[in-house]
């Protein structure tokens, strides 16, 4: 190691941290083959956690060997092979199961320890990895999935995304970090990344400086949802593109070497923020990277939520874009070799994904748009989808997932597929449902966020049931929703959902947004309204 723990001392570390200083979460990988000869019960135990460095969970009931794999896609950008790759992957292995995540990775299921050596193969191959995709370790980095074609962005961000990436990408110097580490690194105007909910977020700034305007970022650090979650805030500085990954080592160092080790729970860069400031965080910074200028002015416009559906014009003269709508972020194999095939019929063959469980096609000349949508897999996957199916979000759920306490995929798309078939709306409602308080299908960002969770019915029996958060938001450096009370069984989950928005139909004004009728009405009038709902159904 070319870094010295000096946390190794510390009485306190949890059990976590105990084992990564005997063993580097990487050095997993180098055990894989051994294990694939030999079986899932060669694996001891202790060494579940550790598969995560690979990318890899055990599904539920973990004892059965199955594992979940996510695989990083920087910026969300794929090209034909890597998309053959990855449907190839899905279709002999994973039960045909291909899920978009909302980081922009691609996630499989099913598979079994004996055909990891060759999914790494076929990964590697085509220049995938699934390596630091988990653990306490820098995930993918969430960038434009546009970049380099979009309009709205300041500066193309793929070369410094892929500088990043490379130099994080199993690197022991920073594979122990007190827990996982989320970047972004964008310059898209309408923060398609999401800035204010990553650990560190590079965003578009200008700064005139010598009397010269010049491009670069803004810094953001401390945010995160879970069950305690935080905004990321804006550390006054500008950083000059050259030196991104140089300020990336930096706050990846400060986190690792000062981030807390001793309460998994508090683990994160967000806490470490939140207790400094940022302006002793640019302290620190400034030992490692020498002053930095004063941060300068955002260039910011309203807030897409990584959302870009329909035909949009590239930066390239006679190209366009097309957006598509996966409803909750799942296809299946077949699907995926079908896309695959279209992107590269009239596209250049590249697929992009988006961190609201979407794609993009890209490149397309504006005279092959039509032809294009005839293709019938647009049908199910439609640049063009009803509202609520186009706005709906949902993590794993309680399907694979061993921390979820209820269903969630096609829990979510059955209430999109019921909340459009009942309900018409002149503005979007956006959806996001979890399975636990872990957040990773980032309800609190949503205009209604779904939290699964277990409770007794009048039998006393255990059932699915869910609670309602309204009033999210990354606009104006983001809102978190609030909690409604009241626990709502799954099965009454969809009428409950009707009749609240039915209230906000009728009481809204015309064009106004769910987030700003929150903002107009109040909590309290709206819980009013849902206790008014859930009476009927506890009399």
């Amino acid at each position: 190691m070319a870094y010295v723990k000096q946390w190794a001392e510390n009485e306190k570390l949890n059990k976590t941290e105990i084992a990564k200083l005997e063993k580097d979460g990487l050095k997993i990988i180098d055990d894989i083959p051994y294990y694939a000869e030999n079986g899932f019960d060669s694996i001891p135990k202790e060494q579940w956690d550790l598969f995560k460095w690979a990318g890899l969970y055990l599904q539920r009931p973990k004892e059965d060997g199955y594992f979940m794999m996510r695989v990083n896609v920087p910026s969300g950008i794929l090209t034909k092979p890597q998309v053959e790759t990855l449907a190839g992957i899905a279709k002999d292995y994973g039960r045909g199961v291909f899920d978009i995540t909302t980081r922009q990775a691609i996630q499989f299921h099913w598979l079994e320890i004996q055909q990891i050596p060759d999914i790494f193969k076929r990964l590697e191959a085509v220049g995938l990895s699934s390596a630091g995709a988990c653990g306490d370790i820098t995930r993918t980095i969430v960038g434009n999935p546009i970049t380099g074609l979009d309009p709205d962005e300041l500066f193309d961000t793929s070369a410094i995304v892929k500088e990043v990436y490379d130099y994080f990408q199993r690197n022991e110097d920073f594979s122990n970090l007190p827990r996982k580490y989320k970047l972004s690194i964008s310059t898209n105007l309408k923060n398609a990344s999401n800035a204010e909910i990553n650990c560190a977020s590079f965003t578009p700034a200008v700064k005139v400086i010598d009397g010269v305007e010049k491009k670069g970022f803004h810094l953001k650090v401390g945010g995160g949802l879970s069950a305690r979650p935080y905004l990321a805030q804006t550390v006054d500085a500008f950083i000059d593109p050259e030196r991104t990954l140089e300020v990336a080592i930096a706050v990846t160092t400060i986190f690792r070497d000062y981030g807390y080790r001793e309460k998994r729970h508090l683990a994160r860069l967000k806490f470490l923020i939140a207790d400094w400031g940022v302006e002793k965080f640019k302290e620190k910074l400034e030992e490692f990277t020498g002053p930095l200028p004063s941060k300068g002015e955002e260039p910011v416009e309203e807030w897409n939520a990584g959302y870009f559906y329909g035909v949009h014009d590239q930066k390239q003269e006679g190209l366009k874009f097309l957006g598509f709508n996966v409803p909750v972020g799942r296809l299946d194999a077949e699907e995926v070799f079908e896309l695959a095939r279209i992107s590269g019929k009239y596209g250049n063959g590249e697929i992009r994904t988006c961190n609201s469980q979407n794609l993009i096609i890209p490149n397309v000349p504006a005279e092959m748009v039509d032809e294009l949508l005839a293709e019938p897999i647009f049908e199910r996957v439609t640049i063009n989808p009803n509202s609520f199916m186009g706005h709906a979000v949902s993590c794993t759920g309680i399907e694979y997932c061993n921390l979820a306490l209820v269903e969630t995929k096609e829990r979510m798309r059955h209430v999109a597929l019921e909340l459009d078939n009942r309900i018409e709306l002149d503005v979007p409602v956006r959806m996001h449902m979890v399975g636990c308080p872990n957040s990773c299908g980032q309800r609190q960002i949503a205009d209604i966020g779904l939290q699964g969770m277990k409770v007794r019915n009048k039998e006393k029996q255990m059932i699915e049931a869910y609670e309602i958060y309204v009033g999210g938001t990354l606009n104006a450096g983001g809102q978190f929703n609030e909690k409604l009370k009241g626990k709502i069984p799954a099965e009454e989950l969809n009428d409950v959902l009707v009749n609240l928005l039915q209230y906000f139909k009728a009481e809204k004004n015309a064009g106004e947004s769910f987030f700003d009728f929150v903002q107009r009405v109040g909590i309290d009038t709206l819980q009013v309204q849902l206790d008014s709902i859930l009476e009927p159904a506890a009399s």
